[in-house]
């Protein structure tokens, strides 16, 4: 009889990190997105007491499969069209982010506190941007 070997796992680099994206993302791990999201706009509504964060509202969250780090999209309500204004913006959460790093974990009962990432959400102005292309050329068409 032969003897039966375990199968072999396919080895983890050192620092590799599994990032799952779309369809494929556990369950878990949307649940816990859109928690991490609705708390965090929350606290950065009521809590964060830095005025130049005034105005920002979050728009997503991705997370690993670790659930170990956070990518926060965050957008303007008014003035997202200036470049300074959107770096002070996102200058503020990220000095803010040890604060609600903690509320977050504190609140969801997480095993691990999420490093907090903020970066700015581009995607409505670029939608808005082509819109506003495609009324002007819209336009151009109309006989006169």
């Amino acid at each position: 009889m032969a003897a039966s070997r375990p199968e072999k796992r396919p080895e983890k680099r050192q620092g590799e990190k599994r990032v799952e994206k779309g369809p494929d993302k556990g369950l878990r791990v949307r649940r816990v997105e859109e928690s991490v999201r609705v708390e965090v706009a929350s606290l950065v509504a009521n809590e964060v007491k830095d005025p130049r964060a005034a105005g920002a509202i979050v728009t997503r969250v991705e997370m690993g499969a670790d659930l170990r780090s956070a990518r926060v999209q965050v957008r303007l309500l008014e003035g997202g069209d200036d470049a300074a204004r959107r770096r002070e913006v996102v200058d503020a959460l990220r000095r803010a982010s040890g604060m609600l790093r903690r509320e977050v974990t504190q609140r969801l009962g997480l095993r691990f506190a999420p490093e907090l990432k903020f970066h700015y959400d581009d995607g409505v102005d670029h939608v808005t941007n082509v819109e506003r292309i495609l009324a002007r050329i819209e336009a151009d068409r109309k006989p006169r």
